[in-house]
């Protein structure tokens, strides 16, 4: 019997192994090592299983499983990836069997359902986004209605960029989503641009998404269980590159004395998720007047589920409040000492 504890593969050594496994030749199984929408999980034991997202007829996303070795159908290490694509059934390609993916039950943690419903968000928003291609208000618009509708399931305040703000109680949970991060991106038709979305107690995301609508590539996490990029662990590390906000008006970008690369995407929700899984060393917004809590809620729980920080220029962790047209100033990295010595380089 396969090690119930499958995983997803990431090398190709793996990819090999699970190709005699499957019987099918590696090549075939080269898009899951590139392709945020094919995943292979593996295990130490004889079992591997392929999976690739697709839509249904009805315009809903499905996980399709197409080859698979020693795993049953509805192994809870399949049905949690079709869960992370926002999948509402597993099909079996071969022979045609379905089985529906649920949620958690209702007595789950809050984070755990969170977690599930913003999965299914984002692909809601996907469509909604596609549907109003060219049409930058009506796609943030749609993408807001869309993801609300899910998340409203949840029966906590839903705060949006795109919403005067909900009133919320002290120490009640909130969500607050980016419908559309990267609209500028979005309108001149230039990756990445992305859904976001966290929830947030006692002023700290303690669970997020973030969903590059341009790639399909999602990131995703809760206090305590970590943080994973299209199902595998992040983990911050130290480096060289800086990934920046754009310059201020008239003005140029700080950038830390020691940084060798400095990337500008467009995407702030995005920056903090390449921080988290140590594509960038560090982000700050410190030559800035600052940024809006829904651009950087869904970022931040990666972040700091990965095991990052994020300080104020005065060197205190940073409080999340559930006020939309406030700005936050911060600066991110691996852990809170890389923090304070991004603080002391920048002045």
């Amino acid at each position: 019997m396969a090690d119930p504890q499958l995983r997803v593969a990431t090398t190709a050594g793996e990819l090999r192994e699970a190709g005699e496994r499957l019987s099918v030749p590696p090549a075939a199984l080269g898009p899951a090592l590139a392709e945020p929408g094919v995943r292979l999980l593996v295990d130490g034991a004889g079992g591997a299983a392929l999976l690739r997202r697709q839509w249904a007829g009805d315009g809903t996303a499905e996980a399709v499983v197409l080859h698979r070795a020693g795993v049953p159908l509805d192994h809870p290490a399949v049905l949690a990836t079709a869960a992370g694509w926002g999948c509402d059934w597993l099909c079996h390609a071969s022979t045609g069997r379905t089985v529906p993916v649920g949620g958690p039950p209702d007595d789950t943690p809050l984070a755990e359902r969170f977690r599930h419903l913003a999965a299914l968000a984002a692909t809601r928003v996907e469509v909604a986004v596609a549907l109003s291609r060219g049409e930058v208000e009506a796609a943030d618009e749609a993408a807001h209605v869309v993801a609300a509708v899910v998340l409203q399931e949840l029966g906590v305040p839903v705060l949006s960029e795109q919403r005067s703000d909900r009133p919320v109680a002290d120490g009640d949970p909130w969500i607050v989503l980016d419908p559309i991060d990267g609209t500028g991106n979005f309108t001149a038709g230039l990756p990445p641009w992305a859904f976001s979305v966290a929830l947030v107690h006692e002023g700290r995301p303690v669970a997020g998404l973030v969903a590059d609508l341009s790639s399909g590539r999602r990131w995703a996490a809760a206090e305590g269980a970590g943080a994973w990029r299209d199902g595998v662990p992040a983990r911050p590390r130290a480096g060289s590159t800086a990934v920046l906000p754009t310059a201020p008006a008239g003005a140029t970008v700080a950038v830390p004395p020691e940084m060798r690369r400095v990337r500008v995407t467009g995407c702030t929700a995005l920056d903090l998720c390449l921080v988290a899984d140590g594509s960038a060393a560090v982000w700050h917004d410190l030559d800035r007047s600052g940024t809006h809590v829904y651009d950087v809620a869904g970022g931040l729980a990666v972040l700091l589920a990965a095991g990052g920080a994020a300080l104020t220029p005065e060197g205190r962790p940073l409080v999340l409040r559930p006020d939309t047209a406030e700005l936050v100033r911060f600066v991110a990295a691996p852990t809170a000492q890389a923090a304070r010595n991004l603080l002391a380089a920048l002045g």
